[in-house]
């Protein structure tokens, strides 16, 4: 029985991402029809499922924290591509959209995703673990990424308006790209340590040794379908995201509504597996998703856009505005306080959950 359920698990995380590619391929660009939206969404859960499926194969391959290192890069590299290629169609309107973005993910992983971890880990365990030394240089980074890139083009003056200048974005775009090579460095190789889940008395998880690693095959195969569910998951989500600026605009509500929806769709498959991170009590593994998308979504987006900029002829609006630069303030201080003591319970998750939902409710009713 369990042998044809593990064959059943390979058939459908192997047709889904191909499905999902050729669902793309057929209505890329195309308005699509109700039915097809429909269509389109399942695929879309599908593929997200099986993307999920795909990374935690390959982590238990490779082992942490490379197994959430693959999955933050991945889906953030395709989600890089998708705004270069929405900014290149969009002209002077898409100005806002690589900050839009970043911002969004910053806030979802590093309040969304932290804080439903949290509480998952913390009701099913009574409080979460983990490795304050990594997780504090992670958010360190994060926290200096994200001022580098979105408050400090607010308070520049080379520039009119929100901008930086030529030779600021390009000191921005060396500094992420630095910065993130630096922590990939710390993280995968010198103090891999400080990023692998720890015991309730401390000690480090070095190998799970319940279940056999798969093999090199299996564990290339999946990093291949892993690839074609993300294409899948960020593809589909902009082709039905004229459904969603629709059903937005319809509802009366504000148009950031929409990055909101698109980034939650993007960012779906590493949330599930963070939170099934945390159910296993293995929370630095689910952190590490979490402020690594944040990490890489701002570390490559940056660079991404500033080379961009060059035959963009519209202009690039990275600086925050009071309230968001409000927002990410508070998320860093409440985010500093619940990493040092490497322990958190119920209440830093309702803390983070609650700044999440101020996001959420601002970009609802700016």
């Amino acid at each position: 029985m369990i042998t044809r359920l593990r064959a059943l698990t390979r058939a459908w995380t192997t047709v889904v991402p191909v499905l999902a590619v050729v669902l793309l391929a057929l209505t890329w660009g195309r308005d699509l029809p109700a039915a097809v939206v429909v269509l389109v969404c399942v695929v879309l859960a599908g593929s997200v499922l099986a993307a999920v499926h795909h990374a935690e194969v390959v982590a238990h391959r490779v082992g942490e924290p490379f197994g959430s290192l693959v999955l933050a890069i991945a889906v953030t590299v395709i989600e890089v591509a998708l705004i270069v290629t929405l900014m290149v169609d969009g002209g002077a309107k898409s100005a806002t959209l690589a900050r839009d973005t970043v911002f969004a993910a910053v806030m979802i992983t590093c309040n969304g995703v932290v804080g439903l971890s949290l509480l998952v880990a913390s009701l099913r365990h009574r409080t979460a673990v983990f490795n304050a030394e990594g997780t504090g240089g992670a958010l360190a980074t994060v926290a200096t990424l994200a001022t580098l890139s979105l408050v400090l083009p607010t308070f520049t003056t080379s520039k009119p308006g929100p901008q930086f200048s030529g030779v600021q974005l390009t000191f921005a775009a060396l500094s992420s790209l630095i910065l993130y090579a630096v922590f990939v460095t710390t993280q995968t190789v010198r103090h891999r340590d400080y990023f692998l889940p720890i015991t309730r008395q401390g000690q480090v998880i070095t190998s799970e040794d319940h279940a056999e690693r798969p093999s090199a095959r299996t564990a290339w195969t999946s990093l291949g379908l892993l690839a074609l569910a993300l294409v899948g998951v960020v593809g589909l989500a902009k082709g039905v995201s004229p459904t969603i600026e629709s059903g937005v605009a319809a509802a009366g509500l504000h148009h950031a509504v929409v990055g909101v929806i698109i980034a939650l769709l993007v960012l779906l498959p590493e949330t599930i597996a963070a939170l099934r991170s945390a159910r296993r009590d293995r929370v630095q593994t689910s952190l590490n998703l979490a402020l690594g998308s944040a990490m890489a979504s701002i570390g490559l987006t940056i660079p991404a856009v500033a080379l961009a900029s060059v035959w963009l002829s519209g202009p690039l609006v990275l600086g925050l505005g009071p309230t968001h630069m409000l927002l990410l303030l508070l998320t860093v201080v409440v985010a500093s306080l619940t990493v040092v003591p490497g322990r958190a319970t119920l209440l830093q998750s309702g803390v983070h959950l609650v700044i999440f939902a101020a996001y959420l409710e601002l970009a609802i009713n700016p």
